[in-house]
């Protein structure tokens, strides 16, 4: 996830343009959901998420071109074809802004591939290869673990299909979900926080969310289409705060009022804040230019004007801030959602 110092100009629609910095006086809503009835929904298990975010951390940091990085999304892949579903893999070559070139792959993981109406989960599975100066002086440039910022997402993710996957036909949702774990992700440049290097990028392209670039352009499998979809980033730390981003609400608004009001419904309004902040580039940016409207979950400050918790890009982020509260809070308000459609 980049930076929201300097966002590039993104043809987005309207008049919209993402800006350099956050709203000072974000938007603040107190508003009751509209009444629905809850349907019935099976419960999300934070313990399997829990240990699914583990699993990821313990292969060390999965940076692109490393064993670990392989032997990770070989995990993964081999996790969610055991769920019964349909799994493609999607490699794919690319360069990063300090001239790296990189092998990488997005996973594409299908629960009733042939329903004719589906919604999308994305989540990215890689890590940053190193910790950002201004914020972990002492290791920086070391690799970090990326347990929150990746692996929590991915569990949440897999947590959801692996339920979907136990469901008798009757009990089954009325929508096919897909889990799309994107890669290279979060091997960019930010000026303010990376010394002595080039941007070898500037001006061609976005060095940030590789993945979801190529997969916007060469979708998997081909021609998708899903109602909406959900990027998950960051989900997993204590004391999580989500917020209802800038790109998320231009595009994608009644997905937007869909989850909240649903978090707020079974109890989980302390989590999802009815709060408008500012727009981040992330992986939603590419994807809802591709035409999925696309709304991002992410782990936000619930005061003050930061846009990132402190232990975002930081060796911070390993297992030791991780919290099933948070992941169940999470992933039952989107199993929720699945079965209101």
């Amino acid at each position: 996830m980049r930076f929201p110092k300097l966002l590039p100009l993104l043809a987005l629609g309207g008049a919209f343009v993402l800006t350099a910095c956050p709203d000072k006086k974000p938007a603040e809503q107190t508003s009751a959901p509209a009444e629905e009835k809850l349907r019935k929904a099976p419960a999300f298990n934070a313990d399997s998420a829990y240990a699914y975010t583990a699993k990821q951390v313990a292969f060390g940091p999965r940076v692109p071109n490393s064993k670990a990085h392989v032997a990770c999304g070989n995990y993964l892949v081999a996790k969610l074809k055991s769920f019964g579903l349909t799994v493609y893999e999607q490699p794919f070559k690319a360069m990063t802004f300090d001239g790296t070139n990189i092998s990488a792959r997005n996973i594409v993981a299908q629960y009733q591939p042939t329903a004719a109406r589906r919604v999308a989960l994305f989540a990215h599975w890689d890590t940053r290869p190193f910790a950002d100066g201004e914020k972990d002086k002492a290791k920086r440039k070391l690799p970090m673990d990326g347990a929150s910022d990746g692996a929590s997402a991915v569990a949440v993710a897999m947590e959801i299909v692996r339920t979907l996957s136990q469901q008798p036909e009757k009990m089954a949702p009325n929508v096919g979900v897909d889990v799309i774990l994107v890669d290279a992700e979060d091997w960019g440049f930010d000026a303010d926080r990376i010394d002595g290097q080039k941007n070898l990028l500037a001006g061609s392209g976005d060095g940030w969310c590789l993945g979801s670039q190529y997969w916007a352009k060469n979708m998997v499998p081909p021609n998708y289409k899903a109602e909406y979809g959900v990027l998950l980033d960051m989900v997993g730390a204590k004391d999580g705060h989500f917020t209802r981003e800038g790109i998320s609400l231009e595009k994608a608004r009644n997905v937007v009022d869909k989850i909240w009001n649903t978090a707020a419904k079974i109890g989980y309004s302390d989590y999802f804040l009815f709060r408008d902040t500012g727009a981040i580039t992330d992986d939603h940016v590419y994807i809802n230019q591709a035409g999925i409207p696309t709304v991002d979950i992410y782990d936000h400050p619930a005061f003050g004007e930061e846009y990132f918790k402190p232990y975002h890009h930081t060796t911070a982020d390993n297992m030791s801030i991780i919290d099933r509260k948070t992941m169940k809070a999470v992933g039952q308000t989107l199993v929720q959602v699945i079965y209101q459609e």
